[in-house]
């Protein structure tokens, strides 16, 4: 009888233990919202006395890890960032998502939430939005004499004439599908779609004239080993003071301009708008990541607390301070946050919000896919300087082919 009672007591002390234990698995990217909100756990922990058992993975492995768990049905995971144009479209298309029907999102911008919403739902909070700029050397630019570049043909010439063997003259994305979302604006300002009514055009003449001159201008001025590299490769460059201008997203201008991270002062770096093509300037303007709760969460409880706080009205401040571009309304409107961001991030984000185009990448299920296609026109572009005679025919073969994926998917001519 006293072996009975004891293993008795031994279950409810165990169960009692159990039921106190209120633990959530996150995964988050390593980028500079999901940098600081690793950093700031703690203090929901001790707010709400949740343990947060937290990875912070690159882009990529993350979607990677995200997809294989889901689809062999092992994932323990409750919350995790997505990019909402990258995977949103196959992660709901797939059940992965829960919807959040209590969540309110009345500080969010309506084209942000178009590519989060599905029928009546939204199941994904934006967080960050980003545009496209240009980052450049206002020092450099001063002792070569030029101004800085308002087209393409300036952007070009102003690479060539800084460009030397210790810094480069320009750098943007090569490393193929990674340097999709970077070429887009290009092909937009030379006038030309990666989908068009559900079809893939970026054989036009238009997409294959960006395409070109992307190349050239990256093969003939930028780093060393360009169609390597993403902005993982590309940012210490410029922090070293390797580079004189840059094209990338908006967002990275807080990890630039830190001293521990610098060697460039942040009084010499600049930003300003997308130089403007033959067809104007129409930098893209997204929402390059949201957050999520997984719909097989046997946590949903405890993941909505997490979900809140850390994309709430306050978080969105103070990653804005941070100079991380956040997606709320509210952020962009406080004045106090306002008086610490650099003012012309504050006008590149009014200039893309008012000119700017709602998608860096071809939106569909099968993105990844897509986007290798398209990588490789870039890489060739890159690697021939933009001169290769087999550009052409290799983006209608690369054409048909992210039609086939559109077809599969049950998309083509679907808009």
């Amino acid at each position: 009888m006293k072996r009975f009672f004891a293993i008795l007591v031994a279950v409810v002390l165990v169960g009692a233990a159990s039921a106190q234990t209120k633990e959530i698995r996150v995964l988050l990217a390593n980028h500079p919202y999901g940098e600081l909100l690793k950093n700031a756990i703690p203090e929901f922990e001790q707010a709400t006395g949740i343990k947060v058992i937290v990875e912070s993975l690159q882009e990529s492995q993350l979607t990677t890890k995200l997809t294989t768990e889901f689809a062999t049905g092992s994932s323990s995971v409750d919350v995790f960032m997505t990019r909402p144009l990258q995977e949103a479209k196959m992660f709901y298309k797939n059940g992965w998502y829960a919807a959040l029907p209590g969540y309110d999102f009345s500080d969010f911008p309506k084209n942000s939430l178009s590519v989060v919403t599905f029928g009546t739902k939204t199941y994904v909070v934006p967080i960050v939005t980003e545009w496209q700029v240009l980052y450049y050397r206002k020092d450099l630019l001063q002792k070569a004499g030029v101004e800085v570049p308002k087209t393409l043909a300036d952007l070009e010439a102003t690479a060539k004439k800084i460009n030397s063997p210790d810094v480069a003259g320009f750098a943007s994305r090569g490393k193929g599908a990674a340097a999709v979302t970077q070429l887009s604006t290009y092909v937009y300002n030379y006038g030309g779609l990666y989908l068009d009514k559900g079809k893939a055009v970026f054989d036009s003449k238009p997409a294959l004239d960006a395409i070109k001159y992307y190349g050239r201008i990256l093969g003939n001025y930028g780093p060393q080993g360009a169609t390597s590299m993403s902005w993982e490769n590309i940012m210490p460059l410029f922090q070293a003071g390797k580079l004189a201008m840059w094209t990338d997203a908006s967002v990275f201008y807080g990890q630039i301009i830190d001293p521990a991270k610098s060697q460039v002062p942040a009084a010499n770096i600049g930003i300003a708008n997308m130089p403007a093509g033959p067809k104007g300037s129409s930098p893209f303007i997204v929402v390059s990541w949201g957050m999520a709760i997984a719909k097989k969460t046997k946590n949903l409880e405890l993941a909505g607390q997490f979900l809140t706080w850390a994309t709430s009205k306050e978080f969105a401040k103070r990653a804005l301070a941070s100079n991380i571009t956040m997606a709320r309304n509210s952020a962009w409107e406080d004045k106090e946050v306002l008086k610490v961001v650099n003012p012309d991030l504050v006008s590149t984000r009014a200039f893309a919000a008012k000119n700017g185009y709602p998608l860096d990448r071809p939106y569909m299920s099968a993105v990844g896919e897509a986007r290798d296609r398209i990588g490789e026109l870039v890489i060739e572009s890159i690697n021939t300087k933009g001169g290769s005679t087999k550009l052409e025919p290799m983006a209608k073969d690369l054409v048909r082919k992210v039609n086939e994926l559109l077809e599969d998917t049950g998309e083509y001519g679907v808009y």
